[in-house]
């Protein structure tokens, strides 16, 4: 993942999130977000911060547990990876596949 610029002290990324600093580190150590590490300090940056808000809509909105969790990120970037090929093909018989792979998107809450 690209990082974008903006960084948050973990305080500042449980605030803006709505999670607790446990929690966060909980997804760092599932390996769903990956904050810049200095010293024992985490920075976090604004796709961290993304990621994780979009995390806790699958978990709360959805129930998902941890494993689910894991099973819709990958599946939200193997479908935006997917849609990224579909667009470059142009082909206009791939527009009922794009329609789909839209509709999955917005299931998980990916763009």
């Amino acid at each position: 993942m690209q990082r974008k610029r903006g960084v948050y002290v973990m305080q500042v990324a449980a605030m803006l999130t709505g999670l607790h600093p446990q929690t966060l580190r909980k997804y760092e150590r599932a390996g769903f977000v990956n904050p810049i590490r200095i010293n024992t300090l985490r920075l976090y940056s604004d796709a961290d911060i993304a990621q994780c808000r979009m995390i806790r809509r699958l978990v709360d909105e959805m129930g998902l547990n941890l494993a689910g969790v894991e099973l819709a990120l990958n599946m939200g970037e193997k479908l935006l990876e997917l849609k990224k090929r579909f667009l470059e093909d142009n082909e206009t018989n791939h527009k009922r596949n794009l329609a789909l792979i839209e509709e999955m998107l917005q299931m998980i809450g990916e763009q």
